[in-house]
């Protein structure tokens, strides 16, 4: 049995998906949503985001509306979190 205090990757979520979404998050911040990825780029310049940050993002499809990070690092296929019980 595992000990719930210890800290663990939820399914469907590895390392660096959990990396990549936070950087997002970091950048991207609460107050832009929801936006599209042109919103989102525009945000993330204005943030001077690191390359790695605008290339997930340019990747992102037109036209999409994205209500939160979640949302976006879905459409960009990154592992996320479930709920766990």
């Amino acid at each position: 049995m595992s000990d719930p205090h210890q800290p663990a990757t939820p399914t469907g979520t590895d390392p660096a998906d959990i990396e990549r979404r936070s950087a997002l998050a970091e950048v991207l911040g609460k107050e832009v949503w929801p936006a599209d990825r042109d919103r989102l780029i525009a945000k993330a310049q204005e943030a001077t985001a690191p390359d790695a940050v605008m290339a997930q993002l340019r990747r992102l499809p037109a036209g999409q509306q994205f209500a939160n990070v979640q949302d976006v690092a879905q459409a960009l296929g990154l592992g996320t979190e479930q709920e766990r019980f």
